[in-house]
């Protein structure tokens, strides 16, 4: 695939934005849903809690394996078979006599969606590098943060007009145009002479290199950690805003939605700046606000204080993912042409693992406390700030260090 540019350049950003879709629709849609689903399957909000997590976890993995299969067999093909597999889970989701059974369809659903996350990151690497992918890639995240945007609002439409079953309906749907949409429209972008050899040694060997790679695995894990904190806060805002606030799931789909205009702004920031701003300073001031925004979220939370004053902190919490997601992933994947698969993969994997963790710790209190989603979204927002000047900046030091004295 040639390098595109001007209105085709617009289209591609627009195709495989429409991939990092899946991930925010998968997601976000039934989030409204929570407290009906409860009630329709008899059962707890942790319970329900852990569709969410098996749906995280199906993510994260998936991209550790649909990642190196795209290294060697190309983009195109693995991402029409797990597109098939995303519409058969949803209807499965749709339709699950119970509780346990649609937890499963939850875990297929989310692990044959990371093929649209996993393989346009790594259609972006085999096109652009350097400043250009940078922003490119913000200009991807522009179109993959209307997901936050569109996603509880349609879910909560969906959900004014039929029962929860519909959302998982549409979502098929959904999965079934971008099969469509990819058939016809996109073009392979990894020639046969650049991917790697069908070889599980070598795609472990690719893994053990990334792990290694100090400075990589420090934008992963800084990028991890930040996006981790985000998946609590997904976790427990329905019952947040809904038990303890009171807001119907229409209001609750709007207060969710305004946040996708925070991931927008962070993401443009940096597209449109990074010709002035370098990337690593966009980095840093990402993880300064995140943790700002976490300490004012925990303290209004503590206080009980109005809706407002925790809808804030939220607001500026969620730009600062925009920020840090647009820059470690650029900065990450810059040295990794060569296995570009994997480390999409790696960086994907990481933020699912870890939010699969976080994301059952918000409900250890009940349905109606918020104080531990707080706690765990100020403390992933730390742990994002010590892995970048812990393992980033400390490879740098000493990099840097031992060119003086072989000089």
């Amino acid at each position: 695939m040639n390098k595109p540019t001007g209105t085709k350049r617009l289209q591609l950003a627009l195709l495989l934005g429409s991939l990092g879709l899946l991930g925010p629709f998968t997601i976000d849609m039934y989030l409204p849903s929570f407290p009906t689903i409860v009630e329709d399957y008899e059962t707890t909000a942790s319970l329900v809690q852990v569709s969410l997590t098996t749906c995280l976890l199906g993510l994260g993995l998936g991209q550790l394996i649909i990642g190196p299969m795209s290294d060697v067999q190309g983009r195109r093909k693995p991402l029409l078979i797990f597109l098939i597999m995303y519409m058969i889970a949803s209807v499965i989701c749709a339709f699950a006599p119970s509780i346990y059974l649609f937890i499963v369809g939850r875990f297929i659903q989310g692990f044959a969606a990371a093929g649209g996350l996993v393989i346009s990151r790594a259609i972006v690497r085999d096109i652009y590098s350097g400043r250009e992918l940078t922003k490119f890639f913000s200009l991807l995240m522009l179109v993959g943060n209307l997901g936050p945007i569109v996603a509880p609002i349609v879910g909560g439409g969906v959900l004014s007009i039929t029962d929860w079953n519909g959302v998982f309906i549409v979502l098929a749907v959904v999965g079934f145009v971008l099969f469509l949409i990819i058939s016809f429209k996109l073009e392979e972008s990894l020639p046969v002479e650049k991917r790697v050899p069908s070889n599980l040694t070598q795609v472990l060997r690719n893994f053990g290199s990334l792990f290694r790679d100090r400075e990589f695995l420090g934008y992963a894990l800084t990028q991890g950690f930040i996006i981790a904190g985000i998946f609590a806060y997904v976790s427990g805002i329905p019952f947040v805003y809904q038990n303890i606030y009171g807001v119907s799931p229409q209001v609750f789909s709007l207060l969710f939605g305004v946040n996708g205009l925070a991931l927008i702004i962070g993401t443009q920031l940096v597209g449109r700046l990074s010709d002035i701003i370098p990337e690593r300073t966009f980095l840093k001031f990402g993880l300064f606000l995140s943790t700002t925004a976490g300490t004012c979220l925990l303290v209004a939370l503590l206080l009980k204080a109005p809706l407002l004053a925790v809808a804030i902190p939220i607001f500026f919490l969620v730009c600062s993912i925009g920020i840090i997601s647009t820059t470690s992933f650029a900065l990450a994947i810059e040295t990794q042409g060569h296995i570009a698969g994997s480390a999409s993969a790696l960086l994907g994997l990481l933020p699912f693992v870890l939010g699969s963790i976080t994301s059952p710790l918000v409900g250890v209190a009940g349905e109606n406390s918020a104080i531990p989603m707080g706690i765990v979204i100020l403390s992933t927002s730390l742990l994002a700030l010590l892995s970048y000047f812990g393992l980033v900046r400390g490879a740098s030091v000493r990099l840097q260090t031992a060119k003086k004295y072989s000089g």
